[in-house]
């Protein structure tokens, strides 16, 4: 890819983002602090907190003016009369978008062991939301195989409009992953995940305010951020980004944006975000060349 070109992915995915949080006491005061109106906020679903924690914080934030994506954890939700409660609810409340994981329960609340049913259910019901988000794994879930992630997201396709990938830290695996998922015809725009830059003790902090069984899961899916952020030189969300500029910049591939894993560092990331972006323009304006990798990080 030439020079002109991977300064143009880095600045059109800083442009085009949405912010990850968890639905704890605060959060609602951090997003109002650290983002502006009208910013795209995802609001995670914990099954020892509930779902009607993530309800209330998107109805907050939905009030507020946020444009607001609950995720409607498929095991935590008992069936369709809950979920034509809760469709409802949002509705109400002006929120036109979820993302749809399995999620944690176990065992699930009801009917739904998995997003599919609960996709289907949405669409049975008339497709009240303009968006539905699915999840991808680059990486190998824990706890299920890889041909039954492939295989889900293959039969969610249908009634997805979005693939969000889960985390990885490495360039090369998230690129073949897209790849890989364009190669099996599935042409959903996909959001990559992407953590922010990351303090370790407030990730701590996070991991102990969400109990100890969600703590649990939540290092398990991502104990990769504590590893990468005590590493010598730590996590660069840029440089991995920049390695991946080949592939996340094809037109063909369709890589919408990012998905930003705040863990409520709200104001942190977002400072990050305008920082970054800042630099990429200012390089190009005092050079009058795009780089292909911005001079100074140190890129591979």
């Amino acid at each position: 890819m030439g020079r002109r070109t991977r300064a143009d992915v880095l600045e059109r995915l800083l442009n085009q983002v949405r912010y990850e949080v968890l639905p704890t006491p605060g959060v609602v005061d951090a997003v109002s602090a650290g983002l502006p109106r009208g910013a795209t906020v995802t609001v995670t679903a914990s099954p020892t907190k509930g779902l009607e924690v993530t309800l209330e914080v998107a109805e907050r934030l939905a009030a507020l003016g946020y444009d607001v994506v609950p995720h409607l954890a498929a095991r935590m939700i008992t069936g369709p009369g809950e979920l034509a409660e809760i469709t409802a609810r949002l509705q109400s409340a002006g929120v036109t978008k979820v993302f749809v994981p399995a999620g944690d329960a176990d065992p699930p609340a009801g009917a739904y062991d998995s997003a599919l049913p609960l996709l289907q259910d949405l669409a049975t019901a008339g497709h009240p939301f303009t968006e539905v988000g699915i999840t991808g794994y680059p990486e190998s879930h824990p706890g299920i195989h890889d041909d039954l992630t492939i295989q889900a997201m293959w039969d969610k396709r249908q009634y997805a409009t979005q693939v969000v990938s889960n985390l990885t830290f490495d360039p090369d695996v998230l690129a073949s992953w897209v790849r890989r998922v364009r190669a099996r015809d599935v042409r959903l725009p996909i959001l990559v995940g992407l953590p922010g830059p990351v303090e370790r003790a407030k990730l701590l902090r996070i991991a102990t305010k969400i109990g100890v069984g969600e703590s649990a899961r939540f290092l398990a899916k991502h104990g990769g951020v504590f590893a990468r952020v005590a590493a010598p030189g730590g996590y660069d969300p840029i440089r991995f980004l920049d390695r991946a500029a080949t592939t996340l910049g094809r037109a063909d591939l369709q890589v919408a944006g990012l998905h930003l894993f705040t863990f409520n560092q709200v104001a942190e990331t977002e400072a990050w975000r305008v920082a970054q972006l800042a630099r990429v323009r200012g390089r190009r304006d005092q050079t009058g060349v795009r780089a292909a990798g911005v001079p100074g990080w140190g890129l591979s």
